[in-house]
């Protein structure tokens, strides 16, 4: 196209001569510009999905738009290896985590900022830029003067490690893998190049800057410039945007909105040839009747969205053009409309003659016809006998946005991870009993989004730390609002009710039946009372009344009643406990621990607390009497309990749990022990206690209140 414009105007100037030095100079701009075709340009397919191969195309980035980029560097997984558990005849578990450093390529220009981020589909950074899980991240925008990445240069050393100015792209530093099956996730980054909308004409002077003339065009959110060539590229704009190269002693952008050379057809006709025909429309089945416009919908987090258009006429020919760019489904449909039309008006077409006084005009020049409606493009212009003959293609009108609808589409769902709340809740074991206090963290945000925290412990009041492993699954949690009230821990108690409000308000509980709660469902830590709850009634706010109450659970009676409002409300689940072993718990003992999430900042949250060793201890005896035995003498007797045997399913004494049986009993001061669950007593024997001596603790007394008498 350059080559026949520039021979023109130089043959026009300067004569023969002048044609030659103008083809010479067409050819040389054909070929920085329309290079061989190797593909066409960006396809909408590119951006999605991640690459680590040599010779990757890395995009030009404009406005804002999501891409994957390449890997550029990446070091081997880092294994991080913890144990848990152990002790008294237990085995360890010995539990193995996963994270890696590497750095991923993403504009081959720079860029104002990253936005969102996702992790095989998966938000990894939220639109308010909260990170959901720690990645170590940090941008490089591709400044000139950017310096080298500290990590990379510490392993590749400074001599061979690239700057990459002009280059945007991320580093991840021991970004936790856990997530994703232990390998580095498939990204996509949602990137700001450019603040606001971008036009074709601005694209097409950055990527081509031998083209000159005037930004122009309809306005993308976002665009990425890749392709074996810059003619890939800049057809790829031109077929959505409607645009072309305009060919004259240099190039330049047209859109169709530029001033038109008005021409007068003269229809003048070289010595011995016949006038030139002026006009031809082709049948109407020569365009298409239905479009397809393609693109990334920014609504539907850079899906690909479509928007079909037709027009009125005969045939069935659709067509589909897949643009690559970001923009609404309004502008889509709008670019859609444009296409087909100007589809529809370039059947018309007409050939013009003037006089050698217009042999300045060059293809790709906009005109109107001196005294009929409408803009014409120059399509070709040819020079013979000082005729100049000028073929003209009818343009349609530009594109203008219309309503449209993006459909429905599934996204990620962008939830905050709010800020960490911990608990620290001294338990017996799920199962068999253990030889040192037992303690375990529950963990949730405050927002839907959170996924853990990373925990520190202390014995010594924070003066040392230990790192204690990551939190387990989202535990449900939240605190007291109304008073508890007590009751007995020996009969479902019916009336009694409180309300507490749930720390994630998008959190849930469930009700459950007599079945469901005699194998230990909804259990809860309530205050240091362990409870369970038959109903749950949400009642607004994440707030709930829960009511059918098992009250004193696993040797908690001592706790009931002794709630206050604003105190701590945890469900107890397995899989969202994480034990807390080889610290050091001691009855009597202060442990700190802290966490920090995503959300939490540097400072964290932290929770101390107050080892007491009931976890440890046996229960308190039940069932204490005094009776006489017939033979003049009253006993005291007792039924013990075993730390070791919650559910009586046999029906015979549940397990000892304990090296030996054994008793101490307290009487108007005076301590005893025994080994047995009776003791002679004389006749007033009010005010009796009797504790069970432990392997590793005593219980709390059972006190004998009223003695019988027979």
């Amino acid at each position: 196209m350059a080559t026949l414009a520039l021979t023109v105007v130089g043959g026009a100037i300067g004569g023969p001569i002048g044609a030659m030095i103008g083809a010479v100079v067409g050819q040389q701009a054909d070929a920085a510009i329309f290079a061989p075709r190797g593909r066409e340009g960006p396809r909408l397919t590119d951006l999605a999905i991640q690459t680590s191969s040599y010779g990757s195309q890395v995009p030009k980035l404009f406005g804002t738009m999501r891409v994957a980029g390449t890997v550029i560097w990446a070091t081997e997984l880092k294994e991080n290896r913890s144990t848990t558990g152990g002790g008294k005849g237990r085995s360890a578990t010995t539990s193995y985590s996963y994270s890696a450093s590497f750095a991923v390529l993403l504009s081959a220009r720079p860029v104002r900022r990253v936005l969102r981020i996702w992790a095989d589909g998966k938000l990894l950074r939220g639109a308010a830029g909260d990170w959901k899980t720690s990645t170590g991240f940090r941008l490089h925008t591709g400044d000139p003067d950017q310096p080298i990445d500290p990590l990379i240069a510490s392993a590749e050393g400074m001599a061979g490690t690239p700057a990459h100015r002009g280059h945007a792209y991320a580093v991840f530093e021991d970004m936790a893998l856990g997530e994703f099956g232990n390998r580095i996730p498939s990204l996509t980054f949602e990137i700001e190049a450019d603040a606001g909308t971008i036009d074709a004409g601005t694209i097409v002077d950055a990527i081509a800057p031998e083209v000159g003339g005037t930004a122009g065009g309809p306005q993308f959110g976002g665009f990425a410039a890749a392709g074996e060539s810059k003619r890939g590229v800049v057809e790829t704009l031109a077929e959505v945007s409607g645009g072309w190269i305009a060919s004259d002693r240099h190039l330049f952008w047209r859109v169709g909105t530029e001033a038109a050379q008005p021409l007068e057809a003269v229809n003048v006709a070289a010595e011995g040839e016949e006038r030139i025909a002026t006009r031809l429309i082709a049948p109407a089945y020569a365009a298409p009747t239905g479009l397809v416009m393609r693109h990334h919908d920014p609504s539907r987090d850079y899906q690909v969205g479509s928007q079909r258009v037709r027009r009125a006429g005969s045939g069935a020919q659709e067509i589909m053009i897949d643009a690559p760019m970001a923009m609404a489904a309004e502008v889509a449909r709008g670019l859609a409309l444009a296409a087909i039309e100007r589809r529809d008006a370039g059947r018309e077409t007409r050939t013009i003659a003037l006089d050698w006084r217009w042999m300045g005009i060059a293809p790709g020049a906009i005109a109107v016809v001196t005294g009929e409606a409408g803009r014409w493009r120059v399509r070709a212009v040819t020079v013979e006998r000082m005729v100049v003959r000028v073929d003209l293609v009818r343009l349609a009108f530009g594109a203008v946005p219309v309503p449209a609808s993006s459909g429905q589409a599934r996204v990620a769902p962008d939830l905050s991870a709010g800020q960490t709340r911990i608990a620290v809740i001294e338990l017996p074991p799920a199962e068999g009993v253990a030889s040192t206090p037992q303690l375990f963290v529950a963990a949730c945000g405050t927002g839907a989004g959170w996924r853990g925290a990373a925990l520190s412990t202390s014995i010594d009041d924070g003066a040392s730390w230990q790192a204690a492993g990551r939190t387990a699954e989202v535990a449900v949690m939240g605190r007291i609002e109304t008073a508890v009230g007590a009751a007995p821990a020996t009969l479902i108690d019916r009336n009694g009710t409180f309300e507490i409000t749930l720390t994630n308000p998008q959190a849930s509980l469930t009700n459950a039946d007599i079945a469901a709660l005699d194998m230990g469902a909804n259990l809860a830590m309530v205050g240091d009372e362990l409870m369970q709850f038959g109903r749950a009634e949400p009642v607004g706010a994440g707030r709930w009344r829960l009511s059918e109450l098992w009250r004193g659970r696993r040797g908690t009676e001592f706790a009931i009643g002794a709630q206050l409002p604003g105190d701590r409300f945890v469900l107890i689940e397995q899989a969202t406990l994480l034990p807390l072993s080889g610290i050091g718990a001691i009855e009597g003992r202060a442990v700190r621990v802290s966490a920090i999430g995503t959300g939490d900042g540097e400072g964290g949250i932290d929770v101390v607390e107050q080892v007491t060793g009931w976890s440890v201890r046996p229960p308190m005896p039940v069932h204490g009497r005094v009776v006489s035995d017939g033979m003049g003498e009253r006993r005291a007797s007792w039924v013990r309990r075993s730390r070791d045997g919650w559910h009586w399913r046999d029906l015979i004494d549940v397990p000892l749990a304990e090296e030996r049986e054994r008793y101490r009993v307290t009487w108007n001061g005076v301590e005893t022990t025994t080994e047995v669950a009776q003791l002679v007593v004389a006749d007033d024997a009010s005010g009796l206690e009797v504790r069970q001596q432990g392997t590793a603790g005593v219980s709390l007394p059972l006190v004998i209140t009223a003695p019988e008498r027979s």
